[in-house]
């Protein structure tokens, strides 16, 4: 005969392990419930052509403050994967992407614009800006913004604003060193695929040759080219140094990266969410730019290059032969090629130029 008390003790310990396995289960929902109603509803795919290096270059920084801001200030609603290095294509490829949706966002410099709204070369008019504030102005003020609307109408993309591709654009050669406009004679300069900027070159005396970014480091190392143009910290962050000797300081462009979304993904957020993308896109601008300047002054900006490159800067009488050969050029170039906008596009450009250095004081 069973004993009663051995069957009053099986049946409770079947009953501590049934409500066992109920309190396990609702540890389990309760633990990763949160989780599943937290999840991004919304995720932004975010590309650009550098290494993902926050701390050495700007479209790093920016995309790794966005990501950050978007996600914390979205409550995780938002997700933003971000994709360094050129890993979904080229430049036209990457923006193709963009226009199609497949990519939501694209951190792209004038030359991967250019094939979809040409007029960005208003943006490289050479020997413009006197100072980064100047330029800071300009495209964050009242320009920008109109250039913003223009490319959105014209090329379907919507711009989150104007970042921080490098600084002022110097030229590296490896075969002589470059003081005036004579010594270019003979010199193939990679250019971007901008119009202006083959231009530019050609107008300075040198031979535009245009290479895509992934190329342009075997292009100088095997001699496809002789040099390029390009901030002191792309030249920097790219080692040009290993395969260029010549560094000349004429800081002759100021070419902002454009920071775009799919314009459809960017209508269909909801206003809580378009402003937080809205404010997470400026913060990254101005997290790109003190970057910038940052390597500038340090041992990541022209003191590297200092001891790796011959590095010449032209007097005001060379940098005036300079000026003399290249603005005229260029501004010509843009009103030729795009007639009366063209015009109005040079003409908007400049009066913002001159309103900006009105209200910092430099005239």
């Amino acid at each position: 005969m069973i004993d009663k008390r051995i069957i009053q003790k099986e049946n409770l310990c079947n009953l501590k392990e049934e409500n066992m396995k109920k309190l396990i289960f609702t540890i389990v929902l309760v633990t990763f419930l949160p989780i599943t109603l937290m999840a991004a509803q919304i995720t932004i795919k975010l590309a650009h052509l550098n290494p993902q290096n926050p701390f050495d270059i700007p479209s790093a920084a920016m995309s790794a403050v966005f990501k950050s801001e978007v996600e914390a200030n979205s409550n995780g609603e938002i997700a933003v994967d971000v994709f360094p290095n050129g890993v979904l294509g080229k430049e036209r490829e990457t923006m193709v992407q963009v226009q199609n949706g497949i990519v939501q966002s694209y951190i792209s410099s004038t030359g991967g614009v250019s094939t979809f709204y040409p007029l960005i070369d208003v943006t490289n008019l050479p020997f413009a800006f006197s100072s980064y504030n100047v330029g800071y102005k300009v495209y964050d003020g009242e320009f920008g913004q109109e250039l913003a609307k223009d490319i959105e109408k014209k090329a379907g993309f919507k711009v989150l604003g104007f970042g921080e591709s490098g600084g002022f654009f110097e030229i590296t050669n490896s075969k002589k060193i470059v003081k005036s406009p004579d010594d270019m004679d003979g010199l193939k300069i990679r250019t971007m695929t901008v119009p202006l900027h083959m231009n530019i070159i050609k107008s300075i005396g040198g031979s535009p040759t245009p290479v895509a970014w992934a190329e342009v480091y075997t292009s100088m190392q095997t001699g496809v080219v002789d040099g390029q143009m390009n901030p002191i910290s792309i030249i920097n962050m790219a080692k040009f140094y290993e395969v260029q000797k010549y560094i000349t300081l004429t800081n002759h462009l100021y070419a902002p990266y454009i920071w775009v979304m799919n314009s459809k993904f960017y209508k269909n957020l909801s206003k809580e969410h378009k402003k937080i993308i809205d404010d997470a896109s400026r913060t990254a601008i101005l997290a790109g730019r003190g970057l910038s300047r940052i390597i500038d002054a340090s041992d990541k900006g022209l003191p590297v290059l200092q001891s790796k490159m011959e590095i010449y800067v032209p007097s005001a009488k060379e940098m005036k032969e300079f000026k003399e050969l290249a603005i005229p050029t260029a501004r010509e170039f843009i009103i030729e090629k795009y007639k009366k906008e063209g015009e109005k596009w040079v003409n908007k450009f400049f009066d913002a130029i001159d309103e900006a250095e009105d209200e910092l004081g430099y005239k």
